[in-house]
């Protein structure tokens, strides 16, 4: 029964109970439609918290005394804190939840965060604020993306929706993809789509924003406030081969070679040739390309014993890219950004490894003043798709595998001249490596240039 029809009929009978009973029976009746309007309104919502525990909770980077539970809350310690993050991740969902300030109170709700590091900076961390205290400059002078409800630091909120400090506020998130949306006391306050965020500075400063899935919680600043009714309905995501997410164009249409072509030298010596000397290369480069790399089962497939990267025919610049691969025990491969080498692809876990490759794939395999090997180990095993997401920005990337980031803010070396930086565009590579390899949906998203 829909609310409206649920409503007229409540109503109906309680205009005839009227007749005989007494108004305590309409304050009932109308409690009763409150009630069902509520449970109706959350619909599909699961509770985040029993009331009485922190059970499917973990506290990460405590800080005095942390958190607690009491009298049907959670509350932030004075002078304690952490990020209280559920243990479970979550990837699009709606989240409610009420929460009380005290004068001066300053959390953050994080959302598709990590477990570990900054979730402000490597998820998104929602801000939570005392405005009154925040105009008073407790904190100084606050940038407008950091005022309550703001994606910290990147996406500024509109003021003015927050009760007075000690009373109860209802908010709600909503992440679905790139689109995030603050509902504070009935009111809009951020509604944003990421991929509008396009700034070097910001990008550089929160790969998080481009997370699409992690864990949420409260990361508190040593202040005490409390929390309370915190619910989340999880919202299905779906993902086809072959169809970018929005905002992002195909690369590999899962059926030939189309914007492909063959690799002709490096990029200096191409730069040396005539056109017609360039054209006369490509077409021996194309014809390799042919024999060696295939379309197997809407994928492509590197059946060769040699060297013929697999390139783009566009150049790129500053982009979001994300690519699915897999390989077999032992394989060998990477992708070259802006035609520059690379992004490390190999087999971690068969062993014995091969050297190096105990570090994981993800890493700037030919850096020399630079990080080359990835933060941490996040391969898939052997025979599984793996997804990179990588953001290119300048001469500086973001590598996520698998969600992980193992590669955070580095400097892509120009292997072709390391006295000269990154050329400012360039082919994007898939690499042969004369052992099989298989890649697939593959989408690129064009940022400005700096």
């Amino acid at each position: 029964m829909s609310h409206s029809i649920m409503k007229n009929y409540l109503l109906a009978a309680l205009r005839k109970l009227n007749q005989t009973k007494t108004s305590l029976t309409l304050v009932a009746g109308i409690s009763l439609i409150a009630a069902c309007a509520a449970a109706q309104r959350d619909t599909g919502f699961v509770s985040l918290f029993d009331g009485q525990t922190l059970n499917g909770w973990q506290l990460i980077g405590k800080s005095g005394d942390g958190y607690g539970v009491k009298d049907g809350v959670i509350y932030c310690a004075r002078g304690g804190g952490g990020n209280l993050l559920t243990e479970k991740e979550y990837s699009d969902f709606i989240l409610r939840f009420e929460f009380k300030l005290e004068d001066g109170s300053n959390n953050g709700v994080g959302i598709r965060a990590p477990a570990e590091g900054d979730a402000a900076y490597l998820g998104m961390e929602i801000q939570i604020l005392d405005e009154g205290a925040a105009d008073r400059g407790k904190w100084g002078k606050l940038r407008p993306a950091q005022y309550h409800g703001s994606i910290y630091d990147v996406v500024a909120a509109r003021k003015g929706a927050l009760k007075p400090v000690g009373e109860w506020n209802e908010q709600e998130i909503t992440a679905i993809g790139r689109r995030i949306k603050v509902v504070l006391n009935g009111q809009t306050i951020t509604d944003t789509d990421l991929n509008e965020i396009t700034d070097p500075a910001i990008i550089r400063k929160h790969p998080g924003l481009f997370r699409d899935r992690g864990h949420i919680g409260f990361l508190g600043h040593n202040d005490y406030l409390e929390f309370r009714n915190i619910r989340i309905k999880e919202l299905a995501r779906s993902e086809k081969d072959h169809t970018p997410p929005d905002g992002f164009t195909a690369l590999f249409n899962g059926k030939d070679l189309t914007g492909w072509k063959g690799l002709v030298a490096d990029p200096k010596k191409r730069a040396a040739m005539t056109p017609a000397q360039l054209a006369a290369e490509q077409v021996k480069a194309d014809e390799l390309m042919r024999a060696n790399w295939k379309i197997e089962d809407g994928a492509l497939a590197y059946r060769g014993k040699s060297f013929d990267n697999l390139c783009t025919v566009k150049d790129y610049g500053n982009f979001e890219l994300l690519v699915d691969w897999k390989i077999e025990p032992y394989s060998d491969s990477g992708l070259y950004l802006r035609g520059s080498p690379q992004v490390q692809i190999w087999d971690p876990h068969t062993k014995p490894t091969k050297a190096g490759s105990e570090v994981g794939s993800g890493g700037f395999y030919n850096n020399q003043k630079n990080p080359s090997k990835a933060l941490k180990v996040a391969d898939k095993p052997i025979g599984e798709w793996n997804r990179f997401r990588i953001l290119m920005v300048g001469e500086k990337a973001h590598i996520f595998l698998n969600g992980e980031l193992v590669v955070r803010e580095t400097t892509l070396e120009n292997y072709w001249d390391r006295s000269q930086p990154i050329y400012p565009t360039g082919q994007i590579e898939l690499q042969a490596h004369n052992t099989p390899v298989w890649f697939k949906n593959i989408y690129i998203r064009e940022l400005p240039a700096q």
